[in-house]
Parts: structure tokens; sequence; C-alpha cells
């Protein structure tokens, strides 16, 4: 292996594709970009160009692993290959994370075989092992890369920290190593994009609440305070409560499960603004399927559902949510005259 003109990329003499080298410390505008991207600020450009990387000073005997270009996956991954001399191959995932990526098909068998041909991987490298994440196992068919390429696919651990104990076990995963966790924790660091995501349609949502207040005929300050607390409180109950409580409410669909939740809490805020229930009967009606959809979104962030169930609930929520809608306006309208 030659080294080129150019700083920190190396070339072999036969393809002349550059690898480019990256570090595994994590520098303080990586962990800026990691922070924003929980906030879901320029999530979607929180990505790194596809292509070849490597970690310290690779050789011939190397392992070769594969990430997304989603950039927190690509950050994590290099960060636990420290003290490790290893060859990255991006996938191009749109910026999606492996996990999902894998199950839209952007991380998948095509975009590993092409990769393989662009990044010349095979003239870096005298073995023919390629280690992909376990979770991206659902987008890449092993056998199909062995077809049509040779390289051979070992799936990895399911957290990147296991990495080292994996390579020192011979490259094969513990039932430690392969079980997929989602702590409290884990949930609980996913609830900043959901809350951050959830402000877009806000203003519409108060608007919608505001009218509701002056059919009922609050006065201009009850009005304002009314609207702000317990949609802020619903917000709040639908990103943050419902993965505290995800494993507690005993049903399975999480639109079901959100609901029960809303209906909970705007029972609370009613019996407390009012001293019964049924205070305040159109946020009972609409409060309940608002928490419900905050909480089906978050089925795109569980280890509890699949692309299939979640589409399945879908067909039942959407209709469920037009119909909670229609009800609070059809009440508005009743009341009104």
């Amino acid at each position: 292996m030659e080294k080129c003109d150019c700083k920190n990329n190396y070339y072999s003499g036969k393809n002349l594709y550059k690898s480019t080298a990256v570090s595994s410390d994590l520098t303080f505008r990586d962990l800026t970009g990691r922070w924003m991207a929980r906030w879901n600020i320029g999530r979607m450009n929180f990505r790194v160009k596809p292509g070849l990387y490597n970690i310290g000073n690779p050789g011939r005997d190397s392992e070769v692993f594969i990430s997304s270009n989603y950039k927190m996956s690509f950050d994590v991954l290099r960060k636990n290959l420290k003290g490790i001399n290893a060859w990255i191959i991006v996938l191009d995932t749109k910026g999606i994370n492996v996990w999902c990526a894998a199950g839209k098909g952007t991380f998948g068998t095509d975009e590993l075989i092409k990769m393989i041909d662009m990044t010349g991987i095979k003239d870096h490298i005298n073995h023919k092992r390629l280690i992909v994440p376990q979770l991206g196992a659902p987008g890449i068919s092993a056998h199909e890369v062995v077809k049509r390429t040779g390289m051979k696919v070992i799936y990895g651990p399911v957290k990147a920290s296991d990495i080292k104990s994996f390579l020192e076990n011979n490259r094969k995963a513990t039932a430690v190593m392969r079980k997929v966790t989602f702590t409290l924790f884990e949930r609980l660091i996913l609830t900043p994009t959901e809350l951050v995501q959830s402000l877009k349609y806000s203003p519409f949502i108060l608007i919608f609440l505001y009218l509701i207040d002056i059919v009922i005929g609050k006065n201009e300050i009850s009005i304002f305070y009314s609207d702000i607390i317990v949609f802020a409180g619903a917000l709040l109950t639908g990103t943050i409560l419902f993965p505290v409580f995800l494993l507690v409410i005993p049903v399975r669909s999480f639109a079901l499960k959100g609901w029960i939740l809303g209906l909970i809490y705007i029972s609370l805020v009613n019996l407390i603004a009012f001293g019964t229930v049924f205070g305040n009967y159109v946020h009972i009606v609409i409060i309940p399927s608002l928490i419900s959809f905050l909480a089906y979104n978050f089925t795109g962030s569980t280890t509890f559902t699949n692309l299939s169930g979640v589409e399945k609930e879908l067909k039942f929520a959407l209709p469920a949510y037009a119909i909670s809608g229609l009800s609070g306006i059809f009440i508005l309208v009743f009341k009104f005259f």
C-alpha cells in the first residue's frame, strides 16, 4: 500500500480508491452534533460520506466493519474501535441509522455489494470477512453477498461497546452480546427527538383548543392558561411519561397504550380543575387521541414493534384519530347552537 499526497488518505496501487483516515476520539464538534441530532436539530443532515475509512493503521489482515452513513452510528462505531486497526465501509443509508435503514432497505444487500466493489476493499485485505452489526441483519442476505462477491458476512454484537470482547472471542458473539435491550434510560434518550418533532404542529392544536375554550365560554385569562398548560402537559405525557410507563400499561398496541395514558392524564387534569373528570368534555375526547398519536410515533424507536405490526396498527389508529377530532368538532357545534 502506498501513501497518496492527500493528508490522511491511502490508496492501493490497483484501484486507486482512497480510504479516509478517522480518529476513534470524538471531538467537541462531534459531541455537539450528536446533541443537536438528539434534539432533532439538523438530524437528517447529520451524516458522513459513504465510502472506505480506516482507523489506526490497518493492514491486509485487519477486520472490515460495515456501518451506515448516519454520523451517530458511525461515531459510536469508531469510538469503540479505539486501539484497533480496522477498515470501515460506510453504506449510503440516506442519513438513517443501521437498524431503521435495515428495515427500510437502504442498509441492504445491494448497497453492501455495490460498496464492496466501489471501495475495492478486496484489494486491501487477504481475508474475506465483513463484520455487519446485528441490528443490520434484517437488511442483509448473507448468502447473497457470498454468492455475488465471495465475501463472508459475520454478524457482530448488538452494541458497539462489545466489539473488543467479540473479537477476543474469535469473532463469536455470546448470548449477552446478542440480546437487544430497551431499558428506561435507552427509552428516555429518544424523547427529545419526539418532543421537538411534536412542536411542529403544536400551534395548530393550540388554536383548536383556543376555539374550544371560546365556545365553552371561559374568560380570556383562563383561555390562555388552560390551553398552554393542558397542551404542554399532553406533550410531556406523550413524549416522556409514555416511554416511562411503556412496560406498565397492560396492552400491546402503542396507540391504545397512549390513549389509556391520555385518558388518565386528562381525567386527573379535569378533576383538579373542575372537581369532576368531565369538567371539559371536549378535552376528554381530544387529548387522549393526541397523546395516543404521540405514543404511536414512538413505534419507530422501539424494539417492541416491526414494520408490518406498525402498518397494521395504523389501519385502526388513523380512523380513530379522525373520529376523535370530528367528535370534538361535533360537540363544539352542538354546544354553540
